[in-house]
């Protein structure tokens, strides 16, 4: 009877292939020599008319067996090959599931740089806006610093400005009531001195009469004298000869003559004048400053366009410091020249009447003072050192 053939175990389906590694199919071991003794054995028990189908069944059997033993070991090779394909496949779905994921986590890499990127760009932009909102707030903030301190430079300069208006308004009325108290006090010093000249005019004028009359009566009683020395000399009937006056008897008649001269010239000059309004300026100071200005640049004229070499030679002789009146009328023309005091010596005094000609004339008077006089008096010391002094 023939061995029933062992069932071959279904191969796994694909899916579970797949889904887990399938096991190696263990292959039948092929019929050994023992076994195919025991079956011949078996073969000669049997009768002889089914020893042929037994042989025909046992060969059938045996390329069964071969054919099933061919599939399991072809069954085996495919499960080791699908087994093989199954690592593989899962070799390569974990490879593939590495590289998945080494991409997904690169790509989160690079998601992540790109959003750190991202974030710090947006947060350079913000730094940067913020840095920009805060140099214009500061360029705001110092324009406005800037705008208040100009309004405050401006509202000082303007404090300054109605101050310094204010203080010159000040000034103004001040230098206006000085001045108002200078002209009261300029005209009552001008009726003073102008009372003083009069007086002074009256006093010179009765002076220089007496002096005149003086001279006369002196004059007179020499001129008698010398009739009645005349008269007794002709009643002699010899006389001896006259003494000779001396050179000091003669210069001393000289000058007598020459004053009596002088003062009848003056005489004769304040006579001419008439009703002619004359101002006097006996020294530097004077409250009439018009007065003393014309006679500073009077002095000034004389001094700076005089050389002493032009009587450098005349000034070497021994003489005093002569004390000069100059006359001027209000066109600047000289008047008269006055030797108040004489150098002594009669070159000096010509020298000085030439220096007071050759630089005539002084120009006109201001206004101020030829409202006020028409002839002004200059007195004078004449210094001769190094240069050509006015004092």
């Amino acid at each position: 009877m023939s061995q029933p053939t062992p069932p071959v175990a279904p191969a796994p389906s694909a899916p579970a292939l797949a889904m887990q590694p399938a096991p190696v199919a263990r292959v039948q071991p092929a019929p050994t020599l023992q076994n195919d003794d025991a079956a011949g054995a078996r073969i000669i028990a049997l009768d002889d008319e089914k020893r042929d189908t037994a042989i025909a069944e046992e060969r059938v059997r045996q390329q069964v067996v071969q054919r099933e033993t061919a599939r399991a070991a072809t069954a085996a090779a495919e499960q080791q090959r699908l087994a093989e394909l199954t690592v593989q496949a899962q070799a390569q779905a974990q490879a593939q599931a590495q590289a998945q994921a080494q991409a997904q986590a690169q790509a989160r890499e690079q998601a992540a740089r790109e959003t750190l990127a991202s974030a710090e760009a947006a947060q350079r932009d913000a730094e940067r806006a913020d840095a920009q909102r805060l140099e214009e707030a500061n360029r705001a903030a110092a324009a406005q610093r800037e705008a208040a301190r100009a309004e405050i430079a401006r509202q000082e300069q303007a404090k300054r400005e109605v101050a310094r208006q204010e203080q010159a308004r000040l000034e103004a009325a001040r230098a206006e009531a000085t001045r108002q108290e200078q002209a009261r006090l300029a005209q009552l010093e001008a009726f003073r001195q102008d009372a003083i000249r009069q007086d002074a005019a009256r006093q010179e004028a009765s002076r220089q009469d007496a002096i005149r009359q003086d001279a006369a009566r002196q004059e007179a009683s020499r001129q008698d004298a010398i009739r009645q020395e005349a008269a007794r000399l002709a009643q002699l009937p010899q006389v001896a000869p006259a003494p000779v006056q001396t050179p000091q008897e003669a210069q001393r008649e000289e000058r007598l003559r020459a004053i009596g001269r002088q003062l009848n010239q003056e005489a004769a000059q304040r006579d001419a004048a008439g009703g002619q309004r004359r101002g006097w300026l006996l020294g530097r100071a004077d409250a009439n400053a018009d007065l003393v200005a014309y006679a500073e640049a009077m002095g000034r004229k004389i001094e700076l366009n005089m050389s002493l070499d032009a009587v450098r030679d005349v000034v070497k002789q021994p003489h005093r410091q002569p004390l000069v009146t100059v006359a001027v009328r209000s066109d600047g023309s000289v008047e008269r020249v006055t030797f108040v005091t004489s150098s002594g010596v009669p070159a000096v005094d010509e020298a000085i009447r030439q220096i007071i000609a050759s630089h005539a004339p002084y120009g006109p008077f201001p206004p101020a003072l030829a409202r006020q006089y028409d002839v002004v008096e200059i007195r004078r010391t004449w210094l001769f050192d190094v240069a050509v002094r006015l004092q």
